[in-house]
C-alpha cells in the first residue's frame, strides 16, 4: 500500500482501482461490460478498506462508475473502514476504457488470430482504437437502461485510452474539482484507464509514457493537493507494462 498521508490542511485525494474481476482473472478485455469481482479482488477490496481505516483516512465524497466492480470494491472499502454513510456519486464517465468488439475475448487467444504485434498496437499505443461494435451487437452500451439517458454520440463503439481521457476530463473539471469546495478528502474509486487518465493530467504525464503507467488493484494513491488542487507530492512511480481491464 502507499503510505502517503496529508499532514496539513491541504486537501486530499484518494484513488483506487477496483479488485481482481473474473474477467481480469481470466485475462479477457473486459471494458463497459459489467462482470463482478472475483473472490481475490473482494479480498483486495477488504485490504484497501482495513487499510482507509488504518490511516484514519476520513472520506468525505466518494465518486465511482457505474459498473459492479467498481461499486462493490468502494462499498466494501467503506464498509471496512466504517464509513458506509459517506454520499456517493455515481458516473458513467468513470467507466473503464470501452474495448469494443474485443470485449469478452481472451487476450492471449486474440493475439494468436490476428498476431501479438496487432493486439499490443489495440493495448498500448495512445490514441489506436480497437475494433469497434456494432450498434446492433449485444454488447452495444445504448441497449442498457443505466446509460438511457445519454445521447448516441456519447456512448462509444470503442475507445482509445485518449477517448477516455477526453470522455473523464469534463467530470473532473465539472464535478470532482468543485467538491473539494466543501470537502477535505475525496475517494474515487473507478478503472485502471479512467484512473490513469487521472494521473496523467494531475502529474502531466506526457503521451509516450502514460501507456506504460500501471494501476495496481485496489491499492491506494493518495495525492496532496494544494488550493489550486495541484499535488504537492508525485506518486506515479510504477512505469511497468500496465495491465488492461
Amino acid at each position: 500500500m502507499l503510505h502517503i498521508m496529508n499532514t496539513s490542511h491541504n486537501k486530499q485525494l484518494v484513488l483506487l482501482r477496483h479488485g481482481q474481476s473474473t474477467w481480469n482473472r481470466d485475462n479477457r478485455f473486459t471494458g463497459w461490460t459489467d462482470v463482478p469481482l472475483s473472490d481475490q479482488g473482494h479480498d483486495e477490496a477488504v485490504e484497501a478498506g482495513r487499510w482507509l481505516s488504518e490511516q484514519d483516512v476520513q472520506v468525505d465524497i466518494a465518486y465511482t462508475s457505474v459498473l459492479q466492480r467498481a461499486i462493490k470494491t468502494l462499498w466494501i472499502a467503506l464498509e471496512e473502514s466504517d464509513q458506509m454513510w459517506v454520499p456517493v456519486n455515481r458516473s458513467w464517465r468513470l467507466n473503464e476504457r470501452h474495448y469494443g468488439a474485443l470485449q469478452g475475448e481472451n487476450k492471449s487467444e486474440m493475439a494468436d488470430r490476428v498476431g501479438a504485434e496487432q493486439v499490443h498496437l489495440w493495448r498500448r499505443s495512445f490514441d489506436v482504437r480497437p475494433p469497434s461494435l456494432e450498434r446492433n451487437d449485444p454488447r452495444y452500451p445504448g441497449r442498457d437502461r443505466r446509460y438511457a439517458g445519454l445521447g448516441a454520440s456519447d456512448i462509444p463503439l470503442a475507445e482509445s485510452l485518449k477517448d477516455t481521457i477526453d470522455r473523464i476530463l469534463p467530470y473532473w473539471h465539472e464535478t470532482i474539482a468543485p467538491a473539494f469546495n466543501q470537502a477535505n478528502t475525496i475517494l474515487v474509486v473507478a478503472h485502471g484507464n479512467t484512473l490513469r487518465a487521472l494521473v496523467k493530467h494531475l502529474e502531466h504525464v506526457s503521451d509516450e509514457e502514460i501507456p506504460l503507467l500501471n494501476i495496481p488493484t485496489s491499492v491506494p494513491i493518495v495525492y496532496q493537493l494544494n488550493s489550486a488542487l495541484c499535488p504537492l507530492n508525485e506518486v506515479h512511480t510504477r512505469f511497468e507494462p500496465a495491465v488492461e481491464a
